[in-house]
């Protein structure tokens, strides 16, 4: 009879915390691509408003026009700014959370190499012991069958 591996509900534990570093993990990626998705769009943006800028003046425009574009493109880069650092966080969190990840799949790594060993050992004693089982039984049944040299 198979002993159980003692580690089983350490073995259950370690793999449900990978399998919730997994999703966090994806939860993070997802959140920074949202980041600099975001940002890429306010600097497209930009360019956009920066070359609407460039056209009116080419066609000639007002002191108070110029100073509207100006304002509006001020806020907008003070927006990529602030979307740059959000993004910077987003980085660092991601980084945080494969660094955890990192860790949780190497203690399960761990814990399950030990289960693994833990079950080879036991198919080898199985073995032995089947083998042994066997090996008794072929030396009864020709023990028995042999003829007595009385």
């Amino acid at each position: 009879m198979t002993q159980p591996f003692s580690l089983q509900p350490l073995l259950e534990i370690m793999q449900t915390r990978s399998d919730e570093a997994t999703r966090q993990l994806g939860k993070l990626i997802a959140a920074e691509q949202n980041q600099r998705s975001r940002l890429q769009m306010l600097e497209q943006y930009r360019e956009e408003y920066a070359q609407r800028l460039r056209e009116a003046t080419a066609d000639g425009v007002t002191r108070l026009i110029l100073r509207n574009y100006q304002d509006f493109l001020a806020r907008i880069d003070e927006a990529i700014t602030q979307q740059k650092i959000a993004v910077g966080n987003s980085e660092r969190s991601t980084r945080a959370g494969q660094d955890h990840w990192q860790t949780q799949n190497t203690r399960l790594k761990a814990i399950d190499t030990l289960s693994q060993r833990h079950d080879e050992r036991e198919r080898y004693r199985e073995n032995r012991q089947e083998q042994k089982i066997q090996d008794e039984f072929s030396t009864r049944k020709y023990g028995v069958d042999k003829p007595s040299d009385d």
